[in-house]
């Protein structure tokens, strides 16, 4: 048996699915991206008129990215320090691996934080005018 879980925190879905799913003692979570709740703004992203990426910030989708999946992580009931695998999406990731690589140690490695195995892949695009989104895994105690 396992349960639904939607933050009120996070960004809506794109699709029809939830935030995460709870399986036991474990919380699987969706793909996460850096948008803002309740608006379709992604922090950082200029389109052209036609919709198309005109230019990014990879340090601040990074950064909302993060936090909005650490929403879902805390509106789960579970903890940040809990995380135990994070697989991550970048769209370029030659361009991004090095800025990404920064801000994922503040968030995710050092005092207080989970430290968890982690996974990124270079992939050709994602379902909304993003260059970030992240997958996780939380074991909850």
């Amino acid at each position: 048996m396992s349960e639904q879980i939607n933050s009120s925190r996070a960004p809506e879905p794109v699709g029809p699915y939830p935030h995460a799913r709870r399986a036991g003692n474990l919380l699987f979570l969706s793909g996460v991206g850096p948008r803002v709740r309740g608006s379709k703004e992604i922090p950082g992203v200029v389109l052209r008129a036609d919709g198309s990426i005109a230019s990014y910030d990879i340090e601040l989708q990074c950064r909302n990215c993060f936090a909005n999946c650490r929403a879902v992580v805390e509106d789960a009931g579970a903890r940040w320090e809990d995380v135990v695998d994070v697989t991550v999406f970048l769209t370029d990731i030659k361009r991004d691996f090095a800025a990404y690589n920064r801000i994922y140690a503040e968030c995710f490695a050092g005092p207080g934080n989970p430290n968890p195995t982690r996974t990124t892949l270079g992939i050709s695009a994602l379902p909304t005018p993003i260059a970030v989104e992240v997958k996780a895994i939380v074991a909850i105690k």
